[in-house]
């Protein structure tokens, strides 16, 4: 009996979320110590994204030993590959030129977002 393999996988993945993001990996190309005057002007773009309802999550990368990747990762929305571009062109670390970047259309399908809010003190907390 031969299975069809991608019609289960269509029924499968039907009732996901299909959500369709942009994720950006960019890396560090000069010497970090040159790379470190931009972070302030890099974080402050980073949190505007974020404002904006533009990033999705952030952050750096590391190694499994727990050392520095010099890589960071990036998830945003955006309706184009040139949308998504022109964000990542944004970026002062890679105006710049101290940073380098890949991009790729994402498919969000799986997944689980925990939020607590606890009204006693307003506090929320992902976990």
């Amino acid at each position: 009996m031969s299975r069809d393999y991608e019609a289960t996988a269509r029924t499968m993945t039907s009732g996901m979320l299909g959500m369709k993001l942009w994720v950006i990996t960019t890396k560090t190309v000069v010497d970090r110590e040159k790379a470190l005057p931009l972070l302030q002007a890099h974080l402050e773009h980073q949190v505007r994204l974020e404002k904006e309802g533009v990033m999705f999550g952030a952050g750096p990368l590391r190694n499994p030993d727990g050392s520095r990747a010099d890589l960071g990762l990036i998830i945003i929305r955006a309706a184009s590959a040139e949308e998504a571009r022109r964000v990542a062109d944004s970026d002062p670390m890679h105006r710049a030129g101290v940073r380098t970047y890949t991009l790729h259309e994402w498919t969000l399908n799986e997944g689980r977002i925990t939020v607590s809010i606890d009204l006693s003190d307003q506090r929320c907390r992902l976990a």
